[in-house]
């Protein structure tokens, strides 16, 4: 009989596929009307079976630091192409602060000194990328629902939008973004991360925060993390879909 984790990776592998599938060939597809309605019923019943195999509020596999990987690569974008983000980059990231609105009673800026002052976690985990590739590393940073009992979410609250630094097109009009429900947002393996491996966070890896939600697959995990906006629906938000790559095809829930 299988273990939990290798049904999760089992359900891994078989997500990364199918993704791979609908993204390599499947692009006029995804532009039809018919076509993402197959998907959204794809995705409730993937949500459905992955919540019978793991409830929600379990934990994802932590590993020993023998199990490091020899190198954390690093994944899409591995600097900004924004000017904004460069400078603060280029001065250690002092004049930046995090800023945390929408649905809250209580708007924040946090510095990056303001972070690593909170409560900390660290953990081990395995980034599952939806490429196909796996990578251990060792994270620190704050837990998401430290800086949520800080901002005080309003009862209509029901997602966590970051928004980043890094543009995904040249005029700099579309700025990579991703969501979470407040499930993940409260799990206490969502983390803010600015340490990688004991050291800060390299600006190749998301510097100066990046999001781990350690139950779903990389592209989730948004990197150079500006802005937390709660929000009770995507309307508003670029193609409305929770996501970049969830308004290019993607699925919105990425669970592993």
């Amino acid at each position: 009989m299988k273990s939990p984790n290798e049904r999760r990776r089992f359900v891994l592998r078989a997500a990364a596929g199918f993704a791979a599938l609908v993204t390599a060939g499947c692009e006029r597809l995804s532009r039809s009307e018919w076509f993402p309605k197959v998907l959204a019923v794809g995705e409730s019943l993937s949500s459905g079976a992955q919540h019978l195999i793991s409830p929600r509020k379990s934990m994802a596999q932590e590993f020993s630091e023998a199990d490091l990987s020899p190198q954390f690569r690093s994944n899409g974008t591995s600097m900004p192409n924004d000017p904004g983000y460069q400078a603060l980059a280029a001065n250690a990231f002092a004049g930046w602060a995090l800023q945390v609105d929408g649905l809250v009673a209580n708007p924040l800026k946090l510095t990056l000194a303001e972070l690593r002052t909170m409560p900390a976690r660290t953990q081990i985990t395995r980034h599952d990328c939806v490429e196909g590739w796996s990578a251990i590393g060792k994270w620190t940073g704050v837990p998401l629902h430290e800086v949520l009992a800080l901002a005080k979410p309003q009862p209509n609250a029901r997602f966590a939008v970051f928004h980043c630094a890094d543009p995904m097109e040249e005029d700099g009009s579309h700025k990579y973004y991703e969501s979470i429900d407040m499930d993940d947002a409260y799990h206490p393996q969502t983390m803010l991360a600015y340490d990688l491996n004991g050291a800060t966070l390299p600006v190749a890896n998301g510097a100066p925060i990046r999001l781990r939600v350690e139950r779903q697959l990389g592209y989730k995990m948004a990197k150079y993390v500006m802005r937390i906006e709660l929000v009770e629906s995507f309307a508003h938000i670029a193609g409305g879909k929770g996501g970049y790559w969830e308004d290019e095809g993607y699925e919105w829930y990425a669970g592993i």
